[in-house]
């Protein structure tokens, strides 16, 4: 299992879109969830922060190994969430993976998503 939070900047004049990214994840929740499935991943929460008026959206994730990758579905879902990726996240800054310290998910919990 492998749990993971990342931080991915938002490309200058992009958080209206970025409002529509969201708005559209939550909007299609149920197809969302079915497309997680395949990924193996069992937690996937965005969270978003401004600082010095620069946006940053945070992927925390838990996951299972040997899921399919988003870059190999062909979920509409997957396409449409790619192309919002490909138009507001900045690809010249460089992701930071924040380190894991602890994980704390009890053993009935963690045996139900293994």
């Amino acid at each position: 299992m492998k749990v993971e939070l990342t931080r991915f900047k938002v490309k200058e004049g992009k958080s209206k879109q970025v409002d529509e990214w969201m708005r559209f994840l939550n909007e299609h929740m149920e197809d969302v969830l079915l497309t997680l499935e395949n990924e193996k991943m069992y937690v996937e929460t965005i969270f978003r922060e401004v600082v010095d008026n620069q946006e940053y959206l945070y992927w925390y994730s838990v996951e299972g190994e040997g899921g399919q990758a988003i870059e190999e579905s062909n979920h509409w879902v997957d396409q449409k969430h790619l192309a919002f990726w490909e138009a507001c996240i900045d690809e010249t800054y460089r992701p930071v993976d924040l380190q894991t310290e602890t994980v704390m998910i009890p053993g009935k919990i963690k045996d139900a998503m293994s």
